[in-house]
């Protein structure tokens, strides 16, 4: 029978969901949001998993709580527990028994975990703070005395060089007098100092955390910067490494101190206003099986990926196998314990590249977004970042999180729920190669403007970045800094104060002009590399078998920057000036800076960001008289800031006195040649 009109009905069509934020304000992403969308409801699949299973995701993340060794005071007792499903035996072994490997032998329970206790009437005394102790594993393959995964202190005997676990309950815990501190503010306007404990000291050896938080932290407060981030801290059996070969991913490295000593570091840096970020490594760790993971229980996969998916193609180390649901708790409860036991403020994770991507940015070009949403991508590790962020947000707030990521992925940087990762910054990688490429290859009087100002600015909007002109990588041996770039061998005989040198003087003008642009213009964030701020002389090379095992290059010259006879002085000042005046007019936390003048011909940039107009002048010999460009604003200017200023290195060319007043919305200024101006509104 023929159904009228009237009682006909269309079925309803089904509403499309409104567009991601992050492919409105995109429309290059719009064929991938279906990729987008799947990773976001991935996340949320595996969240209820998690929740309905362990109440919270902050719940989860706590491995390190029921792994490792553990007093438990209701027991009476100490707890060790050890995940290591394919082994046929283990045995808690140390001091406390003779290192009998058949003394204290650990009963296999459910999920792969196994478990001994050892009750505090039989133990007390034996197993107390300082004992040192291993986990004895047995597979098919033989069995070896390993360190137990979520240990968290490891000691390195001085003669044998063997590394153990040791028993750390001191009978007086840390007081922690930081209950006022907030990242939050660090955060907005991110002025952060890289820093290795290790090379701190003036002197050829091993810096300590106490060193540190008295000496350097001053100085750090001192040059404006209010956050510290701080490399090698995860125990790594190679001092050599930098510390990104980590072994041991719950243990501050002992090499520097007590677990106390660098919480009094932390403790110290917070009532100095400055934020903590550790350096985290979840991207790798070592292959070592005697101090580190690898193939714990003889299956060749525990915590890392089975066969040559395991091992990083560049990096002679292990890759995580971030599906597997054990390894994303070990990691997120190793998250969770740097900011809980030690109070760091976030971290800044190594490696971010190598973890989005199958091919870990090897050889590869990022020229297309089709690189980003492919089949390279690793969607496990994808989900662990978001879990990661998603976490780390929660559980403090405020806290900072920055990928070092050089693909440029969209979205890295952007809230889950617009389709992003939830990082807060990412590293602006591409300014420091491009520096480094101009010094390298290029005259200065051929230096393309559009091209630097192209680099400095070329960032996805809504994504902040952490701009630097060098770090720890244009540092190390087989690099130079940049000051080392410009200067070369004049740098050991032409940096009094009083020597006209020109050599010296092109560098430390031009050094200056680096730094400031690649503050003002580069990004939301701004980073220096521990003593480069004052142009440290030469680079860090830890101490190795090549270089006969010398500390000469692991250590940082105070002396230079601190001695007013000398030009590294004068750099110092400059790079102080230049972050005060940063924190004092919220530069960073401005928008970004906006071109009023490229002039190729001239070698002259003129740009103004929050509020204020900088003037550069590259040019190799000609200095500028009535040089004339648009300002938004009109009404009478001041200098607040001379790279030519004497106290500076310079040669104090421009009045800094004089008002410079708007004639139809220009200014004319004198601009002497390698010289950078900085300029604010009067009231």
């Amino acid at each position: 029978m023929a159904t009228s009109k009237s009682t006909a009905s269309a079925a309803p069509k089904a509403r499309r969901p409104a567009p991601l934020a992050l492919v409105k304000n995109d429309a290059w992403l719009a064929p991938y949001e279906p990729v987008l969308r799947q990773r976001q409801a991935r996340l949320q699949a595996r969240l209820a998993e998690i929740e309905q299973y362990h109440g919270s995701l902050a719940n989860y993340a706590t491995a390190h709580q029921q792994l490792g060794l553990n007093h438990d005071a209701g027991r009476r007792g100490w707890v060790y527990c050890e995940w290591a499903p394919g082994a046929d035996y283990l045995s808690l072994v140390g001091d406390f028994n003779g290192w009998d490997r058949g003394a204290n032998p650990l009963q296999k329970l459910d999920f792969g975990v196994w478990e001994v206790f050892l009750p505090d009437a039989e133990y007390d005394q034996r197993l107390a703070h300082g004992s040192r102790y291993k986990v004895h594993v047995v597979t098919a393959a033989g069995g070896k005395d390993r360190l137990p995964a979520t240990v968290r202190r490891v000691v390195q005997d001085e003669h044998t060089k063997d590394y153990a676990a040791q028993v750390w309950e001191p009978a007086t815990p840390f007081t922690w007098s930081d209950q006022k501190f907030k990242p939050t503010k660090a955060g907005k306007e991110p002025l952060i100092y890289e820093a290795h404990v290790g090379m701190a000291t003036e002197e050829g050896r091993v810096g300590t955390y106490r060193e540190f938080a008295e000496n350097i932290l001053p100085r750090i407060a001192a040059g404006g910067y209010n956050t510290v981030q701080l490399m090698a801290v995860m125990e790594h059996p190679y001092y050599g490494s930098f510390g990104y070969h980590v072994s041991n991913l719950f243990a501050a490295s002992s090499r520097f101190g007590t677990p106390e000593d660098l919480k009094f570091l932390i403790n110290e840096a917070h009532g100095l206003g400055i934020a903590v970020l550790l350096d985290i490594v979840h991207s790798h760790a070592v292959k070592n099986e005697a101090e580190g993971l690898a193939d714990f229980d003889g299956s060749g996969n525990l915590y890392f990926h089975q066969g040559e998916r395991g091992n990083h193609p560049g990096w002679d180390s292990k890759l995580f196998d971030y599906g597997r649901p054990e390894v994303q708790q070990f990691l997120l409860s190793n998250l969770r314990f740097w900011l809980e036991e030690y109070h760091f403020d976030g971290f800044r994770f190594d490696g971010v590249t190598s973890m989005l991507y199958h091919h870990h940015g090897e050889g590869v070009a990022f020229m297309s977004y089709d690189n980003y949403f492919g089949p390279a991508a690793d969607e496990d590790a994808i989900l662990y970042l978001q879990l990661a962020t998603t976490l780390a947000h929660e559980l403090k707030k405020g806290s900072m999180l920055i990928a070092e990521d050089m693909s440029g992925l969209p979205g890295l940087c952007r809230p889950i729920k617009e389709g992003g990762i939830g990082f807060d910054f990412r590293l602006a990688m591409g300014i420091p190669d491009y520096w480094i490429k101009l010094l390298k290859h290029t005259p200065d009087e051929n230096w393309p403007l559009s091209d630097l100002w192209h680099t400095l600015t070329n960032r996805r909007a809504g994504e902040k970045t952490i701009a630097y002109a060098e770090s720890h990588d244009q540092a190390l041996v087989g690099d130079k800094t940049l000051l080392h770039w410009l200067i070369d061998a004049s740098i050991y005989t032409h940096m009094h104060a009083a020597d006209g040198d020109p050599i010296a003087a092109r560098g430390v003008a031009l050094h200056k002009l680096i730094r400031l642009l690649t503050l003002a213009a580069g990004g939301e964030g701004y980073l220096t590399f521990i003593g480069n701020e004052f142009g440290h002389p030469e680079w860090v090379d830890f101490p190795r078998e090549g270089n006969d095992w010398s500390y000469h290059f692991a250590r940082r010259q105070w002396s230079l920057g601190d001695n007013p006879e000398l030009k590294f002085h004068q750099l110092g000042e400059f790079d102080k000036a230049m972050i005060h005046l940063a924190k004092a007019q919220h530069l960073l936390a401005a928008g970004p800076a906006v071109l009023l003048k490229h002039d190729e011909e001239n070698k002259v940039l003129v740009f103004e960001r929050a509020g204020l107009v900088f003037v550069v002048n590259f040019h190799v010999e000609k200095s500028l008289t009535d040089y004339r460009f648009w300002v938004t604003e009109e009404g009478k200017y001041r200098v607040v800031l001379s790279s030519d200023n004497g106290r500076f290195g310079g040669f104090d060319r421009p009045d800094e006195g004089y008002e410079y007043e708007t004639f139809e919305h220009q200014l004319s200024l004198y601009l002497p040649s390698r010289v950078a101006l900085v300029l604010e509104l009067g009231s």
